[in-house]
């Protein structure tokens, strides 16, 4: 065989010539392109890219250069939108490709499919490629928020036939990770006119823009038949491709001679190949399989002089012709490092891949594949073992071959007799091998226990406890239901305020709303449920984006409730992430339930759980919970735990993540037990709560006729949808934002806790939230509102009134309401209602 490709002869023209097949293009195309038969029951050609690196040894400036060109094309038709693409490729022909189009883009994060399953990686996604001869692909991503957001998704194949293989991927993944934008990019477009239809009418359907790139565009013309034809033609050749494929695994003896004297860092470990320990980064990926950042590429553009520098010391002197030989999907690092290779010695170097697609080989000029070696397959691949293959390498005047692999590769089947290193040493005097280590992301959580900690039950689920769906939100509570816990109002507020009895001891009586109050409630619903589902995803975007890509949302009961479901309800709908969701109890004064946590540190990593609670007022909540995990740990708990809570609203600037920093009507506020899935406020009290128990709480089965906890939660998820525009351009703000908490609140309650003479700011309840609570559950002495408030305080106002508790207009105050509880209470006086107040 020539060194020359094809001896400047179209390397389509065998092909054409027997079964009639066509290639209409320009000459960039018949350039770029020629025909081989391939042992496949559902396409007999194969379009055979000379610029591609898979069955074409080409110099890797060239093979890159194209997939920079790609890049550098769709970064310009992208604009400002390029900014916030990601790239995937397609295993396993596109994924050096795909990573170059990447580069290309300016460094986008890449992910490419897979076929290799691998163990404790969840699968964010599938699809499959119907003329493929392997046709599952799998989504690995380390990262799954690498799949998440709204910039362009840019789909990297190396040739676009008939839109099948992209029309499965965009389908799959619109369904989970929906986007405005996809941008497809192929070395060459060979559809037809009726496939280009079938795209743009897939973009309709779907609502988003779908662009196409190519370095060059043609059709195929298949004469009537030409599958049968094309099988009948690789029928009558494959006794002689047998008898090829024998010689190349026999000729592997008496090769010893052909070594020089190893090299000094290059130890001789087979008759057939020299190692090289090419000093690989650790850490850094070894491709695109598991996600490959911007951080990976600087470090690999800083490694890649010194691992050149090592396989140049490898490849003998006056080597003229040098292959580096990628294996299967890991085609970009051997590429990398072939392009380095190329600087650095004197000879000519080309590079390949191995494949698993079984082609006809004719050593013919006018034939894309003129040889082939077989060797059989060394990853222990999930299909079982089988025949590899690799193309225009026998024959081809190679003197050196560098084989590079990954780790998991590098197994016995690699180095036996019949292996892929033998095989090449029968046809290439020096044989180098290079292994990659395999990037394996870190394994799934398994927490460290101590031998004696107690058994924790699972959480509690509705119906059972509580009205959600069971899968909403678990419980990390016990069920106090059949406890009567009650006290009337009065008596617990003097309790509290007489430091007889801690608040979590007992529960107030459930406020029963009027009619009045509930049709309140339902127009106050109606025109927040937007306001609420912006501020819902705006938290859960900036959740996602900074604290982690798989949450573990833990709400703090019973407020949070609603916000954790709605957040997990927004990452479903906006990301397809089924994110667990679990509510547990904290307690002023007494902290976070410590067996809430162990429970949570011996099922999750700590590190994913994000505290979830609904408003902050002037954030007592706050510093309870910085501190109860700081004493968890201190006392031997798992570490781990962010202390920072994530809420729907911040006015208090207590937090960095939260949904807004406005002070206004969140409907869930209005209401107990009915709005929060029938479960009071949780209970903490020693004869009740043991030391290895949950902290209590009851549900209010009774109260079921007057729930409206599922109806506001559908109210506000039914938004999703027109809120996400005005999410997406929030949370880039957001993000870009500093959000560092300034505690005006807290200054503010100090303040009126001084100008009212109220000396405990416990009994200064900042902002809406925090004063409807005061009206539901203590004994109130005044409200005080931001002049000029609306709407937002109806509500406030008719508690009030039904209380009869005054309402003081205030000009300076960065709530929109606060409630006062008096200190100095007694249990004379009586409100309008005939209830306690304070005098």
């Amino acid at each position: 065989m020539s060194n020359a490709v094809n001896n400047g002869v179209w390397s389509g023209t065998w092909v054409a010539e027997r079964l009639g097949v066509e290639l209409v293009g320009d000459d960039t195309l018949t350039g770029m392109l020629g025909l081989a038969l391939r042992r496949n029951p559902k396409r007999a050609h194969l379009l055979v890219s000379h610029v591609l690196g898979k069955h074409v040894p080409q110099s890797p400036t060239v093979v890159h250069g194209h997939g920079l060109a790609l890049g550098h094309r769709v970064r310009a038709l992208l604009g400002a939108e390029a900014a916030d693409a990601v790239v995937l490729g397609y295993a396993e022909t596109a994924t050096g490709l795909g990573h170059s189009v990447a580069d290309g883009l300016g460094g986008a994060p890449y992910l490419h499919s897979t076929r290799r399953p691998v163990a404790g990686v969840a699968t964010a996604g599938g699809f499959e490629e119907s003329h493929s001869h392997a046709t599952s692909h799998l989504l690995l991503p380390e990262d799954p928020a690498l799949l998440v957001g709204d910039g362009p998704l840019v789909l990297v194949d190396d040739e676009f036939s008939t839109g099948n293989t992209v029309l499965n991927t965009v389908r799959d993944l619109h369904a989970r990770y929906p986007r405005r934008r996809y941008v497809v990019v192929a070395l060459v477009d060979m559809r037809s006119a009726a496939d280009a239809g079938r795209l743009e009418d897939f973009a309709r359907e779907i609502g988003a823009r779908v662009d196409l790139v190519a370095a060059a565009s043609g059709t195929v013309r298949l004469p009537e038949g030409v599958l049968e034809k094309g099988q009948a033609l690789v029928a009558s050749h494959e006794a002689e491709s047998a008898a090829e494929g024998r010689t190349s695994a026999a000729g592997t003896s008496g090769l010893v001679a052909q070594f020089p004297a190893p090299l000094e860092g290059v130890a001789v470990t087979h008759l057939h190949h020299v190692r090289v320990d090419l000093g690989w980064p650790q850490g850094l990926p070894d491709g695109g399989r598991h996600g490959f950042t911007q951080a990976h590429r600087e470090a690999l553009d800083a490694a890649l002089p010194a691992m050149g520098a090592r396989l140049a010391e490898a490849i003998p002197e006056g080597a003229s012709r040098v292959l580096v030989l990628g294996f299967e999907e890991l085609m970009y690092a051997p590429l990398r490092l072939a392009r380095e290779l190329e600087h650095l010695v004197p000879a000519e170097v080309r590079y390949s891949t191995t494949t698993r697609s079984p082609v006809l080989a004719v050593d013919d000029p006018g034939y894309a594949i003129r040889s082939r070696i077989v060797f059989p397959a060394h990853d222990d691949p999930a299909d079982g073992p089988g025949e590899r293959y690799a193309y225009n390498v026998a024959g081809a005047g190679f003197d050196a071959v560098v084989a590079v692999v990954d780790s998991v590769a590098d197994t016995a089947a690699l180095h036996a007799p019949d292996g892929l290193l033998a095989t090449l040493a029968a046809h290439i005097p020096h044989v180098v091998l290079a292994v990659v280590p395999s990037y394996v992301p870190a394994p799934l959580y398994v927490p460290d226990l101590p031998e004696e900690s107690p058994m924790l039950p699972e959480p509690l689920r509705g119906p059972a406890f509580s009205s959600y769906p069971p899968e909403e939100v678990g419980w990390l509570l016990q069920d106090l239901s059949d406890v009567t816990l009650e006290a009337p109002t009065e008596e617990r507020e003097e309790a509290i305020q007489s430091g007889g009895a801690h608040y979590a001891e007992s529960l107030p009586v459930e406020y029963q709303p009027s009619e009045q109050y509930q049709r309140l409630f339902h127009a106050a619903l109606e025109t927040s449920a937007a306001r609420i589902a912006q501020a819902v995803g705006v938290v859960t975007e900036t959740v996602i984006a900074e604290r982690s890509p798989r949450p573990v949302l833990v709400s703090l009961a019973r407020a949070g409730t609603p916000v954790g479901v709605l957040m997990r309800r927004w990452a479903r709908y906006r990301h397809g992430l089924d994110l667990p969701h679990y509510a547990v109890s904290i307690v002023r004064g007494r902290g976070i339930d410590a067996n809430a946590l162990r429970w949570l540190a011996a099922h999750h990593d700590p590190r994913d759980v994000v505290f979830v609670d609904g408003w902050t007022g002037k954030g007592a909540i706050t510093r309870e919970l910085a501190a109860a995990i700081e004493e968890f740990e201190a006392a031997g708990g798992a570490a781990g735990f962010d202390p920072e809570i994530a809420v729907l609203a911040d006015p208090g600037s207590c937090v960095r993540t939260y949904g807004t920093r406005e002070d206004f009507l969140i409907p869930s506020a209005c209401l107990n037990s009915t709005v929060s899935g029938l479960i009071s406020r949780t209970v903490l009290r020693a004869d009740l709560v043991g030391p290895d128990d949950f902290h209590g709480a009851k549900f209010y089965r009774e109260l079921a006729g007057a729930d409206v906890s599922v109806a506001f939660l559908d109210a506000v998820a039914a938004r999703f949808d027109e809120v996400a525009d005005a999410v997406a351009g929030a949370v880039k703000e957001l993000l870009a934002a500093d959000r560092t908490p300034t505690w005006e609140g807290w200054a503010a309650v100090e303040r009126i806790s001084e100008e009212y003479g109220i000396h405990d700011v416990n009994l200064v309840k900042p902002g809406v939230g925090e004063t409807t609570r005061v009206l539901l559950r203590r004994v109130p002495w005044k409200i005080l509102a931001r002049a000029g408030a609306g709407a937002d305080l109806d509500h406030v106002r008719l508690l009030a009134e039904q209380r009869g508790v005054p309402v003081e207009e205030v000009g300076e105050l960065p709530y929109t309401c606060v409630g006062l509880i008096h200190p100095q209470y007694t249990r004379g006086a009586t409100g309008a209602d005939g209830r306690a107040v304070s005098v």
